[in-house]
């Protein structure tokens, strides 16, 4: 099993959520997160005074998928997401050693 993880633009969380749910993915974990990669910060003006954003707010993704999906999962969450501009996030893949369900106790492929 892998969890795949990605960090998105906010407005771009529907897109993603129906790529996903037509690939078969029954639950996901969203949260909200803030950071900068290439873009870095950007200028704001408020009241006449500008102040620097330096971390930028996004949302984090995370799916817990057996290793034969991943191809397919990491697809539909890049073409979903991808808008060609600078900040469209990231996509990276670990390992799962193991997984439970706590209502049932089922383990592995089982639990997802």
């Amino acid at each position: 099993m892998k969890m795949i993880t990605a960090v998105i633009k906010h407005h771009m969380l529907e897109p993603v959520k129906g790529a996903l749910q037509l690939a078969g993915i029954d639950g996901m974990t969203v949260s909200e997160v803030r950071g900068f990669g290439r873009q870095g910060g950007h200028v704001e003006t408020y009241r006449g005074s500008e102040y620097t954003i330096d971390f930028i707010p996004k949302l984090k993704l995370e799916v817990v998928v057996d290793d034969g999906k991943v191809d397919e999962i990491v697809e539909a969450i890049q073409s979903s997401a991808h808008t060609g501009r600078i900040g469209d996030g990231k996509i990276w893949v670990a390992p799962v050693d193991s997984i439970v369900r706590i209502r049932t106790g089922e383990l592995g492929s089982e639990a997802l």
